[in-house]
This record gives C-alpha cells, structure tokens and sequence, in this order.
C-alpha cells in the first residue's frame, strides 16, 4: 500500500496524529505540513477513507524499513506445503517398497503432502487390483503419520493416492498409542 506524503497530499482538511500518537485535531493540509517539517518529519496520509483524512507527523523512511523488515520476518516463518511425489509398479520389491515408504515418512515428517502413484505398464492394465493393494499396503505403513486424503484411483494408466501428514493433536495420539504396545 502506497501512503500519500507531503506535497502529495491535497486534501483541504485532515485530522492531524503527532509522533507520539496524540490528536492534534482537524486543520488545513498545509498547516498540518508546516507542524512536520518544524519537527524535521513528514506528514503521512494513514487513512485517506476518513472524513477528514487522517495524517501522521512521522519519520516516512523509518517507518518504511520496520514494515520491511516486519514482512520479512513472517515470510521467513510461513512454510510452504510441497506434494512430493513417489513412482511405483505394481512389480516393485520388498526393498525398494520400504525404501519408498521410508522416504514418504520423512516427507510427511517435513510436514509435505504426498503423492503416491503406481505406473501400470503393458499386461499390468489387466491387474489394476495389485496396485490398489499395492497403495493401501502402503497407506497402512503411513498410517501412523499420516491421513489418507484421496483413495486410491485410476487415472489412466497411473493409480494415484494422496497422503498428508497428520496434525500436531493426531500424531502425538498416535504416538502415545504406539507407546502403550
């Protein structure tokens, strides 16, 4: 959001704030700008919806940096969601799935989503029910960490299945659960 400062300003009155904070009251533009330059400060338009508009005397340069600097601090905290994705056949091995599960879990963990697919190749069209085992073997394995989003589901020739990673309630219940054994 872009503020009116100083000249910009055209108002013909405006209900004028102090540094500190204090109402100063309503006056012409131009006398609420000769009130911030004997301050060495600028007059800001804060609320140019307000009947008057509501200016600020501050420090416009200052105030610019805080609010950068306040943006970059909730950016560097959000965490983005990710779908990491993991390729099967309906062929696979007892290494290589737990290799796959392995890496899901630590996804998951990482607080991604996940998609789990199984490529269907040639003959293996005729048994779309291995790889749908297949998948719900797997959903089981991650159970513990994860909730089921989307079942299972033939999308031409890839089964597909969606695994998010339980919230923070869930997965210590599940945990405790685990515990108990």
């Amino acid at each position: 959001m872009t503020h009116q400062i100083n000249e910009e300003i055209r108002d013909r009155e405006v209900r004028l704030i102090s540094a500190t904070g204090e109402q100063l009251g309503i006056m012409s533009a131009r006398a609420a700008l000769e009130i911030a330059a004997r301050q060495d400060m600028d007059l800001v338009k804060i609320s140019p919806k307000a009947t008057p508009p509501v200016c600020k005397v501050m420090d416009y340069g200052r105030y610019r940096f805080e609010q950068s600097k306040r943006e970059k601090e909730i950016r560097k905290n959000q965490h983005v969601v990710e779908i990491k994705e993991i390729r099967m056949s309906p062929s696979i091995d007892v290494g290589d799935f737990n290799v796959k599960l392995r890496n899901a879990k630590k996804f998951l963990s990482e607080g991604n989503r996940v998609k789990v697919a199984v490529r269907f190749r040639g003959r293996e069209m005729a048994h779309t029910e291995i790889g749908a085992d297949l998948l719900k073997r797997f959903a089981a394995e991650c159970a513990d960490v994860s909730n089921l989003d989307k079942k299972p589901n033939l999308e031409g020739r890839h089964m597909i299945m969606f695994l998010s990673p339980k919230t923070g309630k869930e997965a210590s219940g599940a945990r405790k659960d685990a515990k108990q054994d």
